[in-house]
């Protein structure tokens, strides 16, 4: 120990004994570190308040001899209190002021040069020694040699290479060197670490144990063959497929290397527990446009042994009413997904129009990889409406329209987090046409996209582009009905206008919202959110317009709140429209991730 250390101790156990004679007892009333920066070394400085055995007595009378001995600890507490850290010569003093029978105690802390990585050996033998996800994790290994020596950096990718090992199947795996050897006088740590693989195995038979849908129902789930190569990520896999089909509320995967088979096929039990099989919603819901109105459903979760569903969902309001019944069953020999055969009704009675349709769908839905999903569907619409004069229908005429057409929607996701992304694309694309004579009042195609690019900016805030664009071909839009028609104008449209706003119209002074051929919509918006969130605000500016020949563009600007809520991002947006909207302004909420 040096000298001046001992002196130190000394001077503290003198003052304390000195002390002692006119206090028996006392309190320490607070413990102050001195010499870190609370932003910098803000891990440090709570590692110290952990380890130090003086926060648990703070308040508490002690006596003579036991507030000696916490102080002759402190400093030894704080000294191990860095070491994780790569701090092995740190000058700490400890001083305890007294005041009466209360002691205010300060730890100053300097904590010196840090030990550095004089040298590194970190390997892997056996077959993983050729295997090129292992060797990158080797090559990324920390820390390295010139850098501080980090216990958490070093322990974190130690645990990453353990991992992997276990992910891609080296069961046997094991350490054959495990040390670190620290020289405090050269401030140099040396590190000596090494993995023996052991062979890697296969994939083995998957089994699963449930008792109530029919045997080999989850068997096209199992995309890989018995025998191939081991990887975690394949049960990863054909976990998220079970989650997605909302059969279980437990999904167990567990495999057995120690009953490996064959040429080291290790079996695969999958328990799986049944979830309730009825689910009841019920809500109330308002808008601006649809009136006060209440919301009901009832979903199956599965109907019968071979996995159908069943779901019914009601949305009755004072101007707009649905109503849709879908019935899907599962197709999983090619792409995750469903068969699914659809009927709705929708009903609106605006100030504008009335508004009637009826459909019938036949879809088949399928992930085509970890980014696409896509729904083919054949679709028959039969819909009536006409517009108003003011509150008054009285002299308008009905005009109907059926048509028969098929229908292919793509979706992209392709982001760094699905609940509240900050990096990456997603997106959606639509095309669908008919043929006048085959079931269709009129000819047409129609196809229209919708692109977000989500980019981060500093920690935590971000930016989001938005584009969306549809055209239709016809030759008779009179026979087009609403539903299928671009209207622009509304919280995923252009805000600061109301829904539908925005394009063709009748002349005064009716001026309806009548729909039209083509769509353009652009939208940036900036979210800054306070020292990392939950809460944020936004400013966006969207523009675009709904047109048949000549675009005429139309802009709103606006303000929100943000918060990064339990069940998803909630926004609140206030927007003014600047080409004369029909409102001064418009208010909107929204909750979920907007993919």
């Amino acid at each position: 120990m040096q000298p001046y250390r001992i002196a130190r101790r000394v001077l503290l156990a003198c003052s304390l004994l000195a002390a002692s004679s006119a206090h028996a007892r006392g309190t320490i009333e607070k413990v102050q570190i001195n010499g870190l920066d609370k932003g910098d070394d803000a891990e440090i400085i709570e590692n110290i308040e952990v380890s130090l055995s003086l926060y648990e007595t703070i308040g508490k009378v002690q006596g003579e001899s036991r507030l000696e001995y916490l102080l002759s600890q402190a400093e030894r507490q704080t000294r191990q209190a860095l070491e994780p850290f790569g701090f092995y010569n740190p000058v700490i003093t400890v001083e305890a002021p007294r005041q009466g029978d209360t002691l205010q105690v300060v730890i100053h802390v300097d904590k010196g040069e840090p030990v550095r990585v004089r040298q590194s050996e970190v390997v892997i033998t056996g077959p993983a020694a050729r295997d090129r996800y292992l060797q990158r994790d080797l090559q990324d290994f920390n820390p390295r040699e010139g850098e501080p020596f980090d216990h958490t950096t070093y322990e974190a990718s130690k645990v990453t290479i353990t991992r992997r090992l276990a992910e891609r199947g080296y069961f046997d795996s094991d350490f054959t060197q495990r040390r670190v050897e620290v020289t405090r006088a050269e401030n140099a740590a040396d590190i000596f670490l090494s993995w023996d693989s052991g062979r890697r195995y296969n994939m083995g038979r998957i089994d699963f144990k449930q008792d109530y849908f029919r045997t080999g129902l989850f068997e096209p789930l199992v995309y890989w063959e018995e025998g191939s190569y081991w990887h975690e990520g394949k049960l990863d896999r054909l976990r998220e497929s079970l989650t997605k089909l909302d059969y279980f509320s437990t999904i167990d995967i567990q495999p057995h290397p120690e009953d490996a088979y064959g040429d080291g096929e290790v079996p695969v039990d999958v328990t799986l527990t049944l979830a309730k099989r009825t689910i009841y919603t019920a809500g109330l819901s308002y808008g601006s446009e649809s009136g006060a109105g209440v919301r009901g459903g009832v979903e199956r979760r599965y109907v019968n042994r071979r996995g159908h569903k069943l779901n019914t969902q009601l949305d009755y309001a004072q101007k707009r009413k649905s109503a849709v019944t879908s019935y899907r069953i599962p197709a999983f020999r090619w792409l995750d997904g469903w068969y699914t055969f659809a009927i709705s009704a929708y009903d609106e009675q605006t100030r504008y129009i009335d508004m009637r349709n009826f459909k019938l769908i036949g879809s088949r839905s399928g992930e085509i990889n970890e980014h696409w999903t896509a729904v083919a569907s054949v679709n028959l619409l039969r819909e009536r409406w006409r517009y108003s004069s003011g509150d008054q229908f009285n002299d308008a005429l009905y005009q109907y329209s059926t048509l028969f057409y098929p229908q292919l929607t793509g979706d992209y996701v392709n982001v760094d987090d699905r609940t509240f992304p900050r990096s990456g694309f997603s997106g959606n694309a639509t095309l669908r046409g008919g043929l006048e004579g085959a079931g269709s009042d009129t000819s047409f195609i129609q196809a229209d996209a919708t692109l977000r690019w989500f980019l981060p900016l500093g920690e935590a805030d971000r930016l989001i582009l938005r584009g969306q664009a549809g055209t239709t071909w016809t030759g008779d839009l009179v026979a087009m009905p609403p539903s299928l028609r671009y209207f622009a104008g509304g919280d995923r449209s252009i805000r600061g206008y109301a829904w539908r706003e925005v394009g063709p119209r009748t002349p005064p002074p009716d001026k309806y919202a009548l729909g039209a051929k083509h769509l353009v919509v652009g939208s940036a918006e900036y979210e800054h959110y306070f020292s990392g969130g939950p809460w944020g605000v936004a400013a966006f500016v969207d523009t675009g317009s709904a047109f048949d020949n000549t675009i005429d563009l139309h802009t709103g600007v606006g303000f929100g709140v943000r918060w990064k809520s339990p069940v998803g991002p909630v926004r609140i947006d206030i927007a003014r429209g600047l080409n004369s909207p029909d409102s001064a302004f418009q208010l909107y909420l929204n909750i979920g991730a907007d993919l």
